[in-house]
């Protein structure tokens, strides 16, 4: 992985409604760091330093060091709560994890190939299905994206979780429940009125006939 997310946070007694109020006031976001084999924290993260990390996409899929207190840990972002309508972050859960722990996380699926596919070069509409995945595998082997190859489709063509290639020991969690959930990522449809459907309204024009 070629990115590093560091956090900087500390431990907070003071619970609550209000007391959560009062720290975003303060520009400070509560936070809980639970799983592994130490008890939950309730923490407070700086909002600004959250907020940098969010422009960047690999940070919802990285392991991310969080220093409690002065002390470092390793976690996964697994939820994040924002305002509805303003620019805040409400409150963020992180999970522990150590390098060998096998966890599922989202990864975001970045689609490759479109200026050589045969299909988009016929006019084709690519459509996106799918633009993340949830993945299991060790946390040290935890993807920055997965790659969806698109140059070899053509008008008609899908490509499903099934179809991408991923490292060894890494699983896309929904084929895990079985074949029915081998869902489609990207595919392609004609454009309406395009040539498929034009060749299909002359032929019936000439049965009319």
């Amino acid at each position: 992985m070629s990115l590093s997310f560091e956090l900087t946070a500390e431990t907070r007694t003071d619970m609550g409604k209000g007391a959560s109020r009062r720290l975003r006031r303060d520009g400070k976001v509560p936070a809980i760091l639970y799983g592994g084999d130490a008890e939950p924290q309730a923490l407070t993260l700086s909002h600004n330093e959250l907020w940098h990390n969010l422009e960047h996409e690999a940070f919802f899929s990285h392991i991310l060091t969080i220093k409690v207190d002065g002390q470092p840990q390793q976690a996964v972002l697994r939820d994040l709560q924002r305002h509805p309508a303003k620019a805040l972050i409400l409150h963020v859960d992180l999970q522990r994890v150590n390098e060998t722990d096998k966890i599922h996380v989202r990864v975001p699926l970045h689609v490759i190939g479109e200026e050589s596919c045969p299909g988009i070069k016929a006019g084709g509409l690519l459509t996106h299905d799918l633009t993340e995945a949830d993945v299991t595998c060790l946390a040290k082997d935890l993807p920055e994206f997965i790659e969806v190859d698109v140059s070899a489709m053509n008008v008609g063509d899908a490509l499903h979780l099934s179809d991408l290639k991923l490292p060894e020991g890494m699983q896309f969690t929904e084929l895990l429940k079985g074949d029915e959930h081998d869902l489609a990522v990207v595919s392609i449809h004609a454009k309406k009125g395009g040539a498929e459907e034009t060749e299909t309204g002359e032929e019936e024009g000439g049965s009319e006939e």
